[in-house]
């Protein structure tokens, strides 16, 4: 079968597979109706749903969802799979093999090559929020499920296993029906930090390893020297970060407690990953003393060790007698035992970093290869070497996050309560802030005590402050991440940081003070912020500390609902190019943290094709980004899918650093005509949203209402809680206008800016059209808008617009999404010179499953939203129970669209 076609047909065939083991699942407990529901189209659909309750038909039809979303990606993996057994290693997009054909191609330097992927740094960063609300205990059984999957590819099993494997899918299947699939109650920061240590310490460890041998393996296959891909100082780095338990803005359940419990769990977490992968090295390391040479090196580390852990560490190499290396990793796991159970009155029996186990392993590397045994130090060491190195004793590093006015009327406290005359900060001018805080900062006496209460806010920020000291002087910083500051807006934002960082005795540290630019007007001045606060003393005295380095993080969502989609994504195009250029001015290395989220409204989208979209000269070699919401489980869910994404972000990163250093010169790109095209989109999206009735035209329209009230993530919907646009999240906003399948989030604005375009300055279009073939940004961009369109639904969104009773208002706002719905479709076609229905026929394919039942879903989430705002008592039993039905229709749509907030 052609390589082409064989996806499609497979894809198809297991998805008959799982429903075929679904629907005997179903049979087998006597859940005939269902079974109906499952196998009928879309016209018999709704005669089958009154014979079945509202809970069972979202149940059944989430599980199916979620049913289809596994196979598709384990075909996809098995597909890739292929591509790589075949002589040409290259097909697959965002692979390492595809970046070293490219090199190789391109006469690259083998040395320039390794050095490029050593420098390589990718910071995946978890984060918990409002679209994410399954259990752990289902994510299980997905991970099981996918095992079970992955084994029927054995084209060497007999009829027979086969069967018992289908078997066994049976009753999984059966274990899932019965189990409670979301959360009831709305969960708790430990409900969410269970989630996401579940990721770290379980996915992550399996993800990384495979990425390591898919690079080896790859490096060979291209026929460089393999004996340069063995030193694990020649990966790249990979660092996971949680903002779980440090995310504080607008969340008040995250208080210094939880931040102190969740860089404890981190840390417990981590060590118990490292001795599991110490004890399994010291299982398999049976290499005898007698029959090999033993380095001398290692002889004088074990005694120094023995003398150092006295009686214990005797103990230790008495167990193997004649087995070195094994003694010397008994010593090391003894010395690791210590460590976890706080053994710290000698420096020398318990590890102070793991930089001090890294010391050790190299140790045994260098004494392993000195007797010969290479192949033992790849095949078991490495492993050991990459786990500390990648997740050291901290797992993750935890980011701390709040918001600029929150600090502000936390200082505001501090000075009144200090008896200042002029107390309220946070309504002071930028100049008389800068002066007064530097002021302070120069004067470097402390202005807080430790027994003082300040006030609600201060008290807060203080003792979260304190508690990452504590931290910083008992373990090290390596477990902190950032200091983020979010709705940056001034330097004095970041300047106040420093003071509270100096009241913590902080101030020395390694910990990096992060500004936050999310609007599009904060975008537009943060390059001037930023070269502020470069220049500024305190930053240059600790630049060297921070190896002259800056962390800079990008808002993807709140410029989305500032703007829209395509003045989004243009001005952070253009911020990049800035904010990177004042770094160079500075001599400082900017990195960008993308604060992308699932949905393509919010930066979401293949990997491989947005790290090719980002400025040219803008990727220094750092990369770091959040993974919010299900698209943790989408991404990193089973492992091949993990290794997929996370080969696709180090080798696109590990690609700019060759590009920047072999071709740095910059291709002539029609800039200007995508400044007037974002300015045209800009101008027409603010038309939309500031054209009177619209905040009640989309309240009523989407289940915005229900997300405020749901059980989906710990955080609230709103910032303070007051019912304006600016204070509402940018999650919930592109969450709700997605499960109404209007989508307007990922698309509005640009059939009108081409269009206008098109009419007004026809040789820039026609430009601007070529530049689609060259110019990863706008291909990037033009691909994402077209998924949005392709999502959205004229027939369903016509029926949730049905929800606004108020015709003249209705037929205003419709008529404004309708006319750009149109125009955006038929202006991507004319660019692409093809109508999606053949460019994106895989998209189509997906729908074409799932459309029956969403149609279902859609008719019943209308019907109880409706009915849930037709009862008045608030707190109404009858009112609960149907709210509780909306949140498992939410999560059954969310399954079904595969993204959503």
């Amino acid at each position: 079968m052609d390589i082409k076609e064989a996806p499609h047909q497979k894809i198809s065939d297991d998805r008959n597979f799982i429903v075929d083991c679904y629907t005997e699942m179903l049979a087998r407990i006597n859940e005939v109706e269902v079974i109906s529901l499952i196998m009928n189209t879309s016209q018999q659909i709704h005669g089958d749903e009154k014979k079945i309750s509202s809970e069972k038909t979202i149940q059944s039809l989430s599980i199916y969802f979620q049913l289809l979303t596994l196979v598709e990606e384990n075909a996809a993996t098995q597909s890739r799979r292929k591509m790589e057994d075949l002589e040409n290693v290259t097909p697959i997009r965002g692979s390492w093999a595809e970046a070293l054909k490219i090199w190789k191609d391109a006469s690259v330097n083998e040395d320039e090559i390794r050095k490029a992927i050593s420098e390589t740094t990718v910071n995946p960063t978890l984060t918990a929020h409002p679209t994410e609300a399954k259990r752990v205990t289902v994510i299980e059984i997905h991970r099981e499920l996918y095992l079970l999957l992955v084994r029927r590819e054995n084209t060497a099993l007999s009829n027979r296993e086969q069967n018992v494997i289908k078997e066994k899918i049976i009753y999984l299947l059966e274990r899932w029906w019965r189990t409670g699939e979301i959360y009831l109650e709305k969960p708790d920061i430990k409900d969410e930090r269970a989630n996401v240590l579940h990721y770290l310490s379980s996915v992550f460890p399996l993800v990384l390893e495979k990425s390591d041998q898919q690079l080896k393996s790859s490096w060979i296959a291209l026929g460089f020297d393999p004996d340069k891909m063995k030193d694990p100082d020649a990966f790249p780095k990979i660092n996971f970060g949680s903002w779980v338990g440090g995310d504080r803005d607008g969340h008040p359940l995250v208080t210094p407690t939880v931040t102190q419990e969740t860089l404890v769990l981190h840390r417990n977490k981590a060590l118990l990953l490292v001795k599991e992968e110490l004890l399994h090295l010291a299982k398999k390391l049976s290499i005898s003393g007698i029959t090999n040479p033993v380095p001398l090196l290692l002889t004088e580390s074990i005694e120094k060790k023995i003398s150092a852990l006295g009686e214990p560490g005797i103990k230790a190499v008495q167990r193997n007698a004649h087995e070195p290396w094994r003694q010397f990793v008994n010593l090391i796991v003894l010395q690791t035992e210590n460590t976890i159970s706080g053994k710290f009155a000698d420096s020398g029996v318990y590890y102070r970093s793991s930089r001090f186990l890294e010391e050790d392993l190299k140790i045994l590397r260098k004494t392993l290869l000195e007797s010969g045994l290479n192949g033992i130090a790849e095949d078991l060491l490495f492993p050991v070497e990459r786990t500390v190195k990648c997740f050291g004793f901290h797992l993750a590093k935890l980011d701390i996050r709040q918001n600029s006015d929150f600090h502000d009327k936390a200082f505001s406290q501090i000075l009144k309560t200090n008896g200042e005359k002029e107390s309220d900060f946070e309504n002071w001018d930028e100049h008389k802030r800068v002066d007064f805080l530097n002021h302070l900062l120069e004067r470097n006496s402390p202005i807080t005590d430790v027994t003082v209460a300040y006030g609600a806010e201060a008290d807060n920020v203080l003792d979260c402050y304190r508690v990452v000291r504590q931290h910083v002087n008992q373990y090290g910083s390596d477990g902190i991440g950032s200091f983020i500051i979010s709705m940056t807006r001034n330097l004095s934002d970041l300047l106040l940081v420093y003071l509270l960082m100096r009241e913590a005795q902080l101030l020395n540290s390694n910990i990096m003070v992060v500004p936050l630019f999310e609007t599009i007007t904060d975008l537009h001045n943060g390059p001037g912020i930023l070269e502020k606060f470069l220049q500024h003393p305190i930053t240059k005295e600790r630049a060297e500390k921070l190896s002259h380095k800056q962390e800079v993080m990008l808002g993807y969502s709140d410029s989305n609902k500032d703007g829209g989609t395509i003045a989004s994504k243009w001005n952070l195009y253009k911020a990049e190019k800035l904010l990177f250029e004042v770094g160079t001015k500075n001599k400082t290395e900017i990195y960008f943290f993308h604060g992308t989220g699932g949905t393509i409204s919010r930066g979401g989208g293949k990997y491989h094709r947005f790290i090719e979209s980002m400025p040219e000269n803008t990727v220094s070699g750092t990369i770091k980004l959040t993974v919010q919401g299900e698209s943790v489980a989408q991404l990193f869910g089973n492992p091949m899918t993990g290794t997929y994404n996370l080969n696709a972000l180090s080798s696109g990163v590990a690609r700019h650093i060759i590009k920047n250093r072999v071709d740095p010169k910059e291709i002539a790109l029609p800039l200007q005509t995508m400044e007037y095209l974002a300015q045209k989109s800009y101008a027409h999206y603010r038309k939309l949203i500031e054209t009177q009735g619209f905040i009640n035209f989309y309240s009523k329209v989407t289940c915005i209402d229900v997300l405020e009230r749901s059980k989906i993530g710990s955080r609230p919907a709103r910032r303070t809680g007051s019912r304006t646009l600016n204070d509402l999240r940018a999650i919930p906003w592109v969450f709700s206008w997605n499960l109404s399948r209007t989508t307007i989030t990922g698309w509005y604005g640009l059939g009108e800016a081409l269009k206008a375009l098109k009419t007004e300055k026809p040789e820039e279009y026609a430009l601007l059209k070529k530049s689609i073939n060259h110019w990863g940004f706008f291909k990037f961009l033009m691909i994402q808008t077209e998924t949005n369109l392709i999502l959205s639904n004229l027939n369903i969104m016509k029926q949730y617009a049905g929800l606004d009773e108020e015709v003249e208002e209705r037929e205003v706002f419709m008529d404004k999404i309708l006319t750009d719905y149109q125009n955006g479709f038929q202006m991507i076609e004319a660019l692409f010179e093809e109508p999606a229905s053949i460019r994106r026929n895989r998209q189509y394919d997906n729908l074409k499953w799932r459309n029956d039942k969403l149609e279902l879903l859609h008719h019943l989430h209308i019907h109880y939203l409706s009915a849930w705002r037709n009862i008045k008592e608030e707190n109404s039993v009858e009112k609960e129970e149907i709210l509780t039905k909306l949140l498992g229709l939410i999560n059954a749509l969310s399954s079904g669209l595969k993204s959503t907030g």
